[in-house]
Parts: structure tokens; sequence; C-alpha cells
């Protein structure tokens, strides 16, 4: 468990979870309050302005990040939950 408010995600480690993820954007958080507040929302972001914002900002970081092993589960949807404790549980 990593509390990521007081030790944030280095770059080195947000370039491995988007490797496992396939991009930036499926570890971040539109949800935050800061992508409205900073008109995010209203901007077309690359994966390279995905990546300064996570490493920029905690709160950009789509949670949970579930990690076993290789395979890495982001965010708290149903499916993705259910993957992650059939995963931990084998």
């Amino acid at each position: 468990m990593i509390d990521i408010k007081s030790t944030p995600i280095s770059p080195e480690a947000l370039d491995w979870l988007k490797e496992k993820t396939g991009s930036y954007e499926a570890l971040f958080s539109k949800r935050a309050i800061k992508f409205r507040s900073l008109g995010l929302h209203e901007q077309k972001l690359t994966e390279a302005d995905y990546r300064q914002h996570l490493i920029a900002e905690y709160t950009f970081l789509k949670r949970p990040v579930m990690i076993n092993g290789e395979e890495v589960f982001v965010g708290n949807a149903k499916p993705v939950v259910l993957a992650a404790k059939t995963s931990f549980n084998s």
C-alpha cells in the first residue's frame, strides 16, 4: 500500500504502469475535480499531456491501482475489481 499523496509516483513507476495498461489515459482519472477546474475537459490531451499531469498532480491517478506480479488493475469498476480479486485469489 502506497500513499501517493505523501509519496508521489515516480516517472519510472508511472512509465511501468503505462507499459502494463497500454496508455497514460487508462491511468488518468477524468473524475478528478482539477480535470474540470483546469479546463482539461475542453482540450484534446495527448499521451504526453496525460503523463505530465499524472506526474504533476496525484489526484489525476485513477484509483485504486492494484498490482499482482505483472498484472495491473486500475479503477474500481466492477469488472476490474472482480478481475483483481480473481487474480489475487489464484
